[in-house]
């Protein structure tokens, strides 16, 4: 029964995995909270912080797992894309720790472990599936023809997702990350308060620049007219936003079903832990009749328990890498 160590380094999230034969025995996640008086993530303290925080992470992966060095089978770490820098922490020590231990690296695509977040819980997709993938950095309709072959048949063509949340965050006053605090704002307010503008995009890929946009201008003008508006209508304006990235995203879904003819629907990222979105991917899980896959809140952000699942799968193809390997920062 192989055994695995995974390392997860691609942004400002520090995390160390361990599974033994797909099962997870721990998934250890050291968040970096110094980026909020920033308001987003500064890639070079992202990157001292990983050199200061991996080694204990690790340490308490291996604890709580109860699993020792000499039992592990190979390392796998997160390849990209991601921060050239924080990368960099993760690649060189995985590799470093590999070689000690004289056993072989893994590499993972960061997305592609985002999609397999799902094989972790007990009643996994089939293959052929789709899968939407909406995170801070990417957001992605995902053609999954097996586990080792995966088609971006969708993708956006400015910001992603996340990123629309936090910019509007930052854009409203919102501490960072702004996405949870939106979501959790939105409970509160009425989605119909405002009806932000749909971009047109032809396809399946997604355009989430225009909302922003349309954002700022909306604030303007109100706030021109009244200056306590956003104080007195902030739930409303945060539910009005949320509804109108939430629609896009299961339109393109909805889409993408229908052009593949599958009826297996995955979401994973770590947009998917937003509540208005999961609840709309189940309502439409319902009325087309769907087999529905989210991913458990823990496996939704950026953790190595994900890298583990996807490394383990690497591991039975014996699909090892060379010690050579470098990082890469796009998808490639």
């Amino acid at each position: 029964m192989p055994v695995i160590l995974a390392i997860e380094s691609s942004c400002d999230e520090t995390s160390a995995a361990v599974c033994r034969n797909g099962e997870i025995l721990s998934n250890i996640i050291a968040s970096q909270l110094e980026h909020e008086r920033y308001g987003g993530v500064i890639p070079e303290l992202a990157s001292r912080l990983h050199q200061q925080q991996i080694v204990r992470v690790v340490e308490a992966a291996l604890s709580k797992a109860g699993v020792t060095q000499e039992e592990l089978s190979a390392v796998a770490f997160t390849q990209g894309p991601g921060l050239l820098g924080a990368l960099l922490v993760g690649v060189s020590f995985a590799k470093a720790y590999a070689m000690a231990l004289d056993i072989p690296v893994i590499t993972v695509n960061h997305m592609q472990a985002h999609v397999l977040a799902n094989f972790l819980s007990p009643e996994p997709p089939e293959c052929p599936f789709l899968c939407l993938t909406v995170s801070g950095g990417h957001t992605q309709l995902v053609y999954v023809k097996s586990l080792s072959e995966m088609e971006i048949v969708g993708h956006t063509i400015d910001d992603a997702a996340g990123e629309a949340f936090d910019k509007a965050a930052k854009l409203i006053g919102l501490p960072y990350p702004g996405g949870p605090v939106i979501d959790k704002l939105a409970r509160s307010g009425n989605p119909a308060f405002h009806l932000f503008p749909e971009p047109e995009v032809e396809g399946l890929n997604f355009s989430f620049s225009g909302i922003k946009t349309s954002l700022l201008y909306y604030l303007q003008k109100e706030i021109q007219q009244n200056p306590d508006f956003l104080s007195q209508h902030l739930e409303d304006v945060c539910a009005s936003y949320q509804h109108r990235i939430v629609s896009i995203l299961i339109k393109k879904l909805e889409k993408a079903a229908k052009q593949y003819k599958v009826k297996q629907i995955a979401i994973a990222g770590g947009v998917s832990a937003n509540s208005a979105l999961r609840k709309r991917f189940r309502e439409a899980g319902e009325k087309n009749r769907w087999k529905t896959f989210i991913p458990d809140f823990e496996y939704c952000t950026d953790n190595a328990g994900m890298i583990a699942i996807a490394g383990y799968f690497r591991y039975l193809d014996q699909n090892f890498a060379d010690l050579s390997v470098t990082p890469y920062t796009r998808e490639i």
